[in-house]
């Protein structure tokens, strides 16, 4: 169900009066879900030693919000220059951080061996002999091919751009041991918001299959096994959640049956961003216009410029008009903001209760890829982002871009090249 009851109890009585003092739109988040989601996740998968997730940090880059993954115990999962930053400046430190990146430039890899170093994920085979300083922990990541069919999100394994293939797998690591690789792991990312939990419980069976093949030609004994992120979550009300537990429980079998037949016992960790933080994110728009012509449109004062997994997946949001039951869905509406494109919409042809100017919008399943995937173009700039804290009190984590920021980087020193 999209943004539980008690995160609609924690807000919503206060939402007109914390509107009112930041103004809006605005992202908030909601601690408590979070801090819930994170115990969940480490209570199942209590059974196996090392477990630890890794917080896709693309999914919500806040610093506020990595403080809190880094006090559950959380790593980071980084693919860029910003995102190593980020994770450092919250305290993450060596194998704290996972570096995944693909098409991965000198600056990045001399980025990832800065301040201690991280885990260092390579993505193909042509990148071991760019690698300025062969770490001893190494990991690549696994692209399985035809061997397997990616869901509907990730699309066909073949297609992707990701990974080493499998043909490639035993010459990848030989190779790494060469340059002096001494510890190992195996990664793969097959999957995007998968709410079928025996997907996520395959990937692992595909892993720990490789991991004896590993083993079996080149004597290597796995530290860990990164399943990926890719664990989904209901955005619409209609959707059945991930049964977690069961997904849990079934990979726990896996392993402890790898364990007992190759004397081997590799770490399992998880990527997970959607998972954790997507439900506990909200965007707080107000309606400020409403059209009726061939349909009738209400305008807000956000746009995609602040979520654009609608226009861009035509993903399903779930709105409440606050104040308003859902039962009340007398209208039918499109949710637009004022970007010059028609697809900026929220909301197409969306029964909701009957909305006036001035009401306040609530668009669930912001938490993730929400702001994190927000854009300038035609000029319309990012919201602010809030964190609802465990306290019930409210705190600024980001503000609202301004026409100042816009214009930032037209203020630069003139250079002009003549060519002969």
């Amino acid at each position: 169900m999209p943004m539980s009851q008690a995160f609609k109890d924690r807000l919503y009585p206060n939402i007109n009066e914390i509107a009112e003092h930041f103004g809006t739109p605005f992202h908030i988040y909601d601690e408590a879900g979070i801090r819930e989601t994170g115990k969940t996740l480490k209570q199942a998968f209590s059974s196996i030693d090392g477990f630890r997730e890794y917080y896709a940090v693309k999914a919500l880059p806040n610093p506020r919000i990595l403080e809190i993954m880094k006090e559950m115990g959380f790593g980071f999962d980084c693919s860029s220059i910003p995102e190593l930053i980020l994770s450092r400046q919250v305290g993450g430190r060596g194998e704290d951080i996972m570096f995944t990146s693909n098409n991965t430039s000198p600056e990045e890899f001399a980025a990832a061996a800065a301040e201690g170093g991280c885990v260092l994920n390579l993505d193909d085979i042509s990148l071991i002999s760019k690698v300025p300083e062969f770490p001893e922990l190494i990991c690549f990541r696994y692209n399985p091919g035809p061997r397997r069919t990616g869901n509907i999100i990730i699309g066909n394994p073949v297609e992707a751009k990701y990974g080493v293939s499998h043909d490639q797998l035993l010459s990848a690591y030989r190779m790494a041991m060469e340059c002096g690789a001494k510890r190992f792991g195996l990664h793969t990312m097959v999957a995007s918001n998968e709410r079928d939990y025996s997907y996520i419980v395959e990937t692992a069976r595909m892993l720990l299959d490789l991991a004896a093949l590993l083993k079996d030609n080149l004597g290597i004994c796995l530290e860990f096994l990164n399943l990926g992120g890719g664990l989904g979550i209901p955005y619409n009300p209609e959707d059945q959640p991930l049964n977690l537990a069961a997904m849990a429980s079934e990979i726990t079998a896996l392993r402890n049956a790898y364990i007992e037949k190759h004397q081997c016992a590799p770490k399992i960790y998880l990527e997970s961003g959607r998972w954790m933080t997507g439900p506990h994110g909200a965007l707080i728009t107000r309606a400020i216009n409403s059209k009726n012509i061939y349909r009738k449109y209400i305008g807000v004062d956000a746009c995609m410029s602040a979520l654009m997994r609608p226009a861009l997946y035509d993903a399903y949001h779930h709105i409440d008009v606050i104040g308003k039951e859902q039962d009340e869905a007398s209208e039918v509406y499109d949710i637009a903001g004022s970007l010059c494109e028609n697809n900026d919409k929220f909301a197409v042809q969306r029964p909701l209760p009957p909305i006036q100017t001035g009401d306040l919008l609530a668009i669930h399943d912001t938490g993730a890829h929400g702001l994190a995937m927000g854009f300038q173009y035609n000029g319309r700039l990012r919201p602010q982002e809030l964190l609802l804290r465990t306290d019930g009190s409210v705190e600024l984590i980001r503000r609202a871009e301004t026409v100042d920021d816009y214009f930032t980087t037209l203020n630069f020193t003139a250079d002009v090249l003549t060519v002969r």
